[in-house]
C-alpha cells in the first residue's frame, strides 16, 4: 500500500549505491555521472514506454546549462538530433537589448520529444546504471536515524520490488512524490499567469536560429526555433486575460503574436501538434537534501517557467549532486557530508536567481531598479553583456547588478539629458529605435 514505509532491518544489503526515482533530464544527468563515478545506480522510470517525454515545457537550455551537456558528452548528439545553438534578443519598450556575440551566450533548442529519449537512452549505456522502466515508487525504506535507505517500487502488473540503496534521489518532478512521501517541507508562492504555447512550420522570427523574448510588463512572448524548422510560440498573459484565452486558445494565442511589437509571421505558420496551455504554476521550494535523500531538478526548486531556467537547473543540479556524493559513495567520508556540500551548493548557485524570479512571478509590473537595468541594456552593448550573462544564469544577481550599477545609473542619466547617441539594435538586418523613456 503506497505511504507504508520499509525499515531497513526488513531488506537485505544494499542493492545500489543510489536509487534516483525519475529518469528526465535531472535524473538522467545525475544518474550518468555517479555511474561513471563507479556507483551502482538504479534509474526508476514510472513510464514504461522509451518514447516517453515531457509535454509542458520550453526546452530552452540556458547557456549556464551548456557545459555540463559537454561534460556528460550529449551536446553533440543534441546538435545531430537537429537541436539549434541560439542566442536570447529582449523585446522591452526602450528598445531591443541584443546580446554580445559571445561563445558563452548560446543556449540550445531541442523539443523534449526528441530530447528526453535522447537523453535516457544515453544514460541507460553508461556502465553501472540499470534503468527500469515502468516502476512507480509507492513507499520508502527507512534505516537508522530515520534515515531514507531505499524505494518500494510497483510495476504495471502490481508487483512489488524493494531497491536499497545509500542514497535515494528524487528527480520526479514539480510535484514531487518521493518529496511528499519522505516528509520534505514545501514552500508554495504565488504565481500570476498562465502559458500557452502552440508549435509552428514556416513562422520563424527574423532573429532565427536566434529566439526572441516580449518583456510587455506585465505580459510575456517568446518564440524558439527549434529542429525541423519549427518554431514553439508561447505566451504568459497575467491572470486577467485568461477567460479569452479558455473560450478558444489557438485564436486568442495567435492573435495575442500577431499584436506583438515588431509581431513575427505567426500567420503564415502551420500549426503543428496541439495548443498546450498550463493554467497553474506555483513556485515551489523545497530543501533540497534529509537523511539519506537528495532533490534535483524541479524536485527540489520549481520556478517561474517565463525565464527558461527548468532544464539547464535539471541538468546542473544533477551534476552538482553527483559531484557533491561521489566521495561518500567511494566510502571516503559519510553521506551527510556530500549532502551538506549539495545544499550549500544548490543554495549559492540557484538562491539569489530564484528569489528574483519568484518575486516577479507574481504577474507585477517592473520596479524602479528593473526599469533601470532594462533600459540602459537596451541603450549600452556594455550593459546588455552583463544583463545577458545575468539573463543566461552565469553570472549571480549580487554580484552582477553592483558591478554594472555605475554604468547602469550613468547611461541612463545620459538619456535623460540627452546627451547619448546610441546605436540602434539590429534585429533581422533592420534597425530598431528605442520607445519610451525609463
Amino acid at each position: 500500500m503506497e505511504g507504508v514505509e520499509r525499515r531497513s532491518a526488513d531488506v537485505g544489503p544494499d542493492d545500489y549505491d543510489a536509487v534516483v526515482v525519475g529518469a528526465s533530464l535531472a535524473g538522467c544527468a545525475a544518474a550518468m555521472l555517479l555511474g561513471r563515478g563507479g556507483a551502482r545506480v538504479a534509474l526508476v522510470e514510472k513510464r514504461p514506454d522509451p518514447a516517453a517525454f515531457k509535454r509542458v515545457c520550453g526546452h530552452y537550455i540556458q547557456p549556464s546549462g551548456v557545459p555540463t551537456l559537454e561534460r556528460l558528452g550529449l551536446l553533440e548528439p543534441i546538435l545531430a538530433a537537429g537541436g539549434l545553438r541560439s542566442r536570447v534578443r529582449i523585446w522591452t519598450r526602450w528598445g531591443w537589448i541584443d546580446p554580445p556575440d559571445d561563445p558563452l551566450a548560446y543556449a540550445v533548442n531541442l523539443r523534449r520529444e526528441r530530447l528526453d529519449p535522447l537523453v535516457r537512452d544515453a544514460a541507460s549505456k553508461v556502465r553501472g546504471v540499470e534503468l527500469l522502466r515502468g516502476r512507480t515508487a509507492e513507499s520508502l525504506v527507512r534505516g537508522e536515524g530515520d534515515a531514507v535507505r531505499g524505494v518500494v517500487c510497483r510495476d504495471p502488473e502490481g508487483a512489488e520490488t524493494t531497491l536499497s540503496a545509500r542514497l535515494v534521489v528524487g528527480a520526479d518532478g514539480r510535484d514531487s512524490d518521493l518529496a511528499r512521501l519522505a516528509g520534505v517541507k514545501e514552500k508554495t508562492l504565488p504565481h500570476g499567469r498562465f502559458a500557452y504555447s502552440i508549435y509552428l512550420e514556416g513562422a520563424a522570427p527574423p532573429s532565427a536560429p536566434d529566439s526572441q523574448a516580449w518583456f510587455l510588463d506585465p505580459q510575456w512572448a517568446a518564440a524558439f526555433p527549434t529542429d525541423d524548422d519549427l518554431v514553439l510560440y508561447a505566451a504568459m498573459p497575467t491572470m486577467d486575460r485568461l477567460p479569452e484565452f479558455k473560450r478558444d486558445p489557438e485564436k486568442a494565442l495567435i492573435s495575442f503574436l500577431a499584436d506583438l511589437p515588431d509581431a513575427p509571421p505567426v500567420h503564415r505558420g502551420t500549426r503543428v501538434g496541439p495548443v498546450i496551455g498550463k493554467l497553474a504554476m506555483p513556485n515551489k521550494v523545497r530543501s533540497p537534501v534529509a537523511p539519506g535523500l537528495a532533490l534535483i531538478g524541479d524536485a527540489a526548486l520549481a520556478t517561474d517557467p517565463l525565464f527558461g531556467i527548468g532544464c539547464g537547473w535539471a541538468f546542473q543540479s544533477g551534476e552538482w549532486l553527483a559531484d557533491s556524493v561521489a566521495p561518500a559513495l567511494r566510502g571516503e567520508e559519510p553521506l551527510e557530508r556530500g549532502l551538506e556540500r549539495y545544499r550549500r551548493r544548490h543554495r549559492g548557485e540557484l538562491g539569489g536567481h530564484s528569489f528574483l524570479i519568484h518575486d516577479y512571478a507574481t504577474g507585477r509590473r517592473m520596479n524602479l531598479i528593473e526599469r533601470g537595468l532594462w533600459a540602459a541594456s537596451a541603450r549600452d552593448r556594455k550593459v546588455a553583456a552583463a544583463f545577458e550573462a545575468l539573463g543566461a544564469r552565469r553570472a549571480k544577481p549580487g554580484r552582477t547588478i553592483a558591478r554594472m550599477l555605475p554604468r547602469l545609473l550613468a547611461v541612463n542619466a545620459r538619456h535623460a539629458l540627452g546627451r547619448d547617441k546610441p546605436e540602434p539594435a539590429m534585429v533581422g538586418g533592420a534597425a530598431v529605435t528605442e520607445g519610451a523613456d525609463a
